[in-house]
């Protein structure tokens, strides 16, 4: 079936750097010719500048096995090393590396030095308990600064971690720490989410003990965090409070180096088949290339800028861009531990003004969900500090990115959307903001250094103004290196469909404008197929939520026997109109307004009003649930959502 996605809507608003801005800014016009004369060469010179090698390296690409890269190979680093310890030999052991903000109001302010002494006193601990090289270590924790310092005590040793998001249930911590071979966990006995404490230890304890016949845990020790003082259950001779052993460990610890291509991290990732997916990923390429496009997107001045990104540490977004990139550049940033909403609406809002964030960098989802609460709330709080937002996770609609940068940015401050994934490891797509003109609902252009296409189904490019596959033609430095315990698996799911042409398949349709800039259309799973025309579900999202009574957006294909499949809309509304319209009268509305917007072949079948979305804890919509509800069929598994009721309520008002 031909892969090309029709084109329906058009974005003609331009936004071209502030002079003010790119005057100061670290990236230059000229940093994209430098990548284009020498690819490889740019990329060593990167890896040069921004790390600290123990051992330098001289080869800068192995790529003799393909689709298994080696990046630096003969180079050897510490990963921790050039996180903390180089900043505080540098004199800055001063400089606040973490503003926490806990749930419930307690703060602190963390320097470069203390963290340093941190992560050591944990690494000794995490040695005494037999932890060293090619080990694997499971982390489940809260967004409190004893995760930051778990995963750079675990690289320390160049061991590997495998950090498991907090709102995950015993069965698939289970699944991961088995997978992994984890040696030891880290938890604590929980977090606090929406103003309770939420436990975390039990679900360590139920999947260490709900064992099969035969089958036995490879873990060792649990080093346990006291973050909520609840009572948990206890193992003598397995179980540790972190309490009782890191504050009296010793803070001497030589950070030894190791191989650029040590293991540092497997990800687990949902997989179709049920078996979550293990991402690998090394250590030399992925930390240049996170501390790069860090520098670089969010133009970085560690020495004036408060940076803070809202991502889970269970996330990528959260190893790269609040552990490891922040970190490896000497960044001061800010760490919140629960909910936009709590105890106010306006939490997030109050944490930028205490702090005085100047990098703000946050989901979509998000800012549609501060679209629906009314931009009276922002307002009511000072953010002139913020100079440049950002935004990851899916595409983000022209008008979400126009209020992000109207409501928050005070339209001065460049917005620059994010493409990447797990797999990638750091971003991939990119406007710099003192380069790119900007054009609201765009990914861009891809990073330098970094080659994409879009392509039909048989990898032929498609060129400007069409639409397609997105791809990675050529490898890069923080590309994943394999599925762990599994390489048929990696090569199956990735590089099979354009395995002649090496290239890497993103599963996300895109299309190139006029000017060869990218446009992100979202998964291609969700790509629907009515009556013979390939339509988006991120346009004709972006079409609703470009309606004035419209907060946020999520459609899905139907199955439809008339056209095929049909498109069916699952729509929030903002509070105001609400109060002031029938539900099922902007139902109609809503029908009317897509098919004048884009044309009556993209028209909705179904409006559904709804008051929540299903969402995973990273801001991402599980349209897949949508779609089950859409076509009458039992919901499917929800453990991955930030609140697993929500379903029942969507079905409930869709019946």
């Amino acid at each position: 079936m031909s892969q090309q996605i029709d084109h329906l809507l058009n974005e003609d608003r331009r936004f071209a750097p502030r002079p003010e801005f790119a005057e100061n800014a670290v990236a230059g016009p000229g940093i994209y010719d430098a990548a284009k004369a020498d690819r490889l060469g740019f990329w060593a010179e990167q890896s040069r500048e921004l790390l600290h090698w123990h051992k330098p390296f001289t080869n800068v690409l192995d790529w003799t096995s393909p689709p298994f890269a080696k990046w630096f190979d003969d180079g050897q680093l510490n990963v921790a090393y050039n996180c903390l310890d180089r900043h505080v030999e540098a004199g800055n052991g001063d400089r606040v590396a973490i503003h926490f903000e806990g749930e419930p109001g307690d703060s602190r302010s963390i320097t470069y030095a203390e963290l340093t002494d941190e992560v050591k006193r944990v690494a000794n601990v995490l040695q005494s308990f037999g932890v060293g090289q090619g080990d694997r270590v499971a982390i489940y924790l809260p967004m409190i600064p004893e995760a930051i310092a778990s995963l750079l005590a675990v690289a320390r040793l160049g061991a590997a971690h495998s950090v498991v998001f907090g709102g995950f249930s015993a069965d698939s911590l289970r699944a991961r720490i088995d997978d992994a071979g984890a040696k030891v966990v880290i938890t604590a006995d929980g977090g606090y989410r929406k103003g309770k404490p939420s436990a975390l230890k039990p679900a360590v304890d139920q999947a260490l003990s709900d064992r099969g016949e035969g089958e036995q845990a490879t873990v060792e020790k649990v080093l346990v965090v006291k973050r909520t003082e609840q009572d948990v259950e206890w193992t003598e001779g397995r179980d540790v409070w972190w309490n009782d052993v890191v504050p009296d460990a010793s803070a001497d610890h030589e950070a030894e180096a190791f191989d650029a291509e040590n293991p540092l991290f497997i990800l687990y990732t949902s997989g179709t088949t049920g078996k979550p997916k293990g991402i690998l990923h090394t250590s030399g390429g992925y930390l240049t290339q996170a501390a790069f496009t860090h520098r670089n997107v969010f133009d970085l001045h560690p020495e004036s800028d408060v940076y803070w990104c809202t991502a889970d540490i269970g996330w990528i977004t959260g190893h790269s861009y609040v552990a490891y990139g922040p970190l490896a550049n000497g960044a001061t940033q800010v760490l919140y531990e629960g909910t936009p909403d709590f105890p106010n609406p306006g939490r997030w809002w109050d944490v930028i003004e205490k702090y005085g964030v100047t990098i703000f960098y946050t989901a979509p989802t998000a800012v549609r969900s501060f679209m629906k609460q009314g931009r009276e709330i922002p307002q009511q709080r000072d953010l002139s500090s913020l100079r440049l937002l950002g935004s990851v996770g899916e595409p983000i609609n022209p008008e979400a990115w126009m209020w992000f940068r109207d409501v928050i940015g005070g339209s001065v401050s460049p917005v620059v959307d994010t493409w990447w994934q797990t797999e990638t490891g750091a971003i991939m797509i990119s406007a710099l903001p003192g380069v790119t003109e900007t054009k609201p609902g765009s990914a861009q252009v891809a990073m330098p250094g970094i080659s994409i296409d879009v392509v039909d189904e048989k990898g032929e490019a498609v060129g400007n103004d069409a639409g397609g596959l997105l791809v990675v033609t050529e490898p890069w430095p923080s590309m994943l290196r394999g599925i762990w315990g599994d390489p048929d698996r990696f090569v199956e799911t990735y590089w099979k469909m354009f395995q002649d042409k090496g290239y890497y398949f993103a599963g996300d349709g895109a299309r190139l404008d006029e000017d060869g800039d990218i446009w992100l259309l979202g998964r291609v799973d969700d790509v629907m197929n009515v009556s013979g025309h390939r339509l988006s579900t991120a346009e004709i999202e972006s079409s609703l939520v470009a309606h004035e009574a419209t907060a946020e957006a999520a459609v899905v294909g139907a199955n439809d026997e008339t056209t095929g499949q049909a498109v069916v809309a699952f729509v929030i509304l903002k509070e105001s109109f609400l109060k002031e319209h029938s539900a099922e009268g902007l139902a109609n509305t809503l029908r009317t307004w897509v098919g004048e917007q884009i044309g009556p072949i993209a028209r909705p079948r179904d409006v559904y009003i709804v008051g929540e979305l299903p969402k995973t804890r990273s801001g991402k919509i599980m349209r897949r649930l949508l779609r089950d509800v859409a076509e009458g069929r039992e919901v499917g598994d929800t453990q991955t959502l930030a609140d697993t009721a929500v379903m029942s309520v969507i079905s409930a008002q869709v019946r």
